[in-house]
């Protein structure tokens, strides 16, 4: 979970979307949405990821050298900035999908967001694109949306796994970001939906969270096939918030007895 900061100083403000600076670092905004904080974008340094859960798909993108990646969900396009800047062969293809325009105009506004080589903003719904796209047509699928503090439901069903599954190419794979309390019911229920539509299934997160004792962000990760689970761990351990990995033993025991989401 991303940090509260006292007392900063409101830059804009639309409905239920509001831009703070960062008090403790100048060229620092955050994105809240309700009580929820959406983005963190660092005016002066595009490559830094504020939110450890960030950090952990930036690891899984790089560990596969993805080059054709979507984002369903993108706020301040802080994971698309921050992977644009370090493509030193600038051959990462990038789109990004947001469903609400008021963030990515506050994001133009307030949060630097200006057009990038080989990035592509679109507004409309993460599934319906999704649906949309050719098989096997991104190296990396990276979910990161949310209604309040939970992924929307109808990004994570069986069906719309299937979709996702669909359109990861071989090689490639599939991320999802899910802010969950235990007993980790969100976790258990996209697990077991991921389970079904791909070989290999993971998680990314705090050693507690995983266990089930606190709430927090896990990355779920899913492939068609192996994935660079050793050099996940590594990075994720090696983190300034350190995080642990689940294999596929620990989530079939995660999973047991629970149900994937259904339309």
């Amino acid at each position: 979970m991303a940090r509260r900061r006292s007392g900063p100083e409101i830059l804009a403000e639309t409905g239920d979307l509001i831009v703070q600076r960062d008090g403790q670092r100048p060229t620092g905004r955050l994105l809240r949405q309700g009580e929820m904080d959406a983005s963190y974008i660092d005016l002066a340094d595009p490559r830094h990821l504020e939110f450890d859960y960030l950090r952990r798909m930036r690891d899984v993108v790089e560990a596969l050298r993805a080059r054709r990646i979507v984002h369903v969900g993108g706020a301040g396009c802080a994971l698309a900035r921050s992977l644009a800047a370090t493509d030193r062969t600038r051959t990462r293809r990038q789109e990004v999908i947001e469903v609400d325009a008021d963030v990515v105009e506050l994001a133009r506004e307030h949060l630097g967001l200006r057009k990038l080589p080989g990035l592509k903003i679109r507004i409309a719904d993460g599934r319906a694109h999704v649906a949309g796209r050719e098989d096997a047509s991104a190296d990396a699928l990276l979910i990161d949306a949310f209604i309040g503090a939970r992924v929307p439901r109808h990004l994570a069903t069986s069906a719309a796994l299937a979709d996702a599954a669909r359109v990861v190419a071989p090689g490639g794979a599939l991320a999802i970001n899910v802010v969950d309390t235990p007993p980790m019911d969100d976790v258990r229920a996209i697990a077991a939906g991921l389970r079904e539509h791909f070989a290999t299934v993971a998680a990314l997160g705090a050693g507690p969270v995983l266990r089930g004792r606190r709430q927090g962000n896990v990355v779920l990760i899913a492939g068609h096939g192996p994935l660079p689970l050793e050099r996940l761990r590594v990075r994720a351990a090696a983190d300034a918030e350190p995080a642990a990995l689940a294999g596929a033993e620990e989530l079939e025991l995660l999973c047991r007895s629970t149900a994937s989401w259904q339309d």
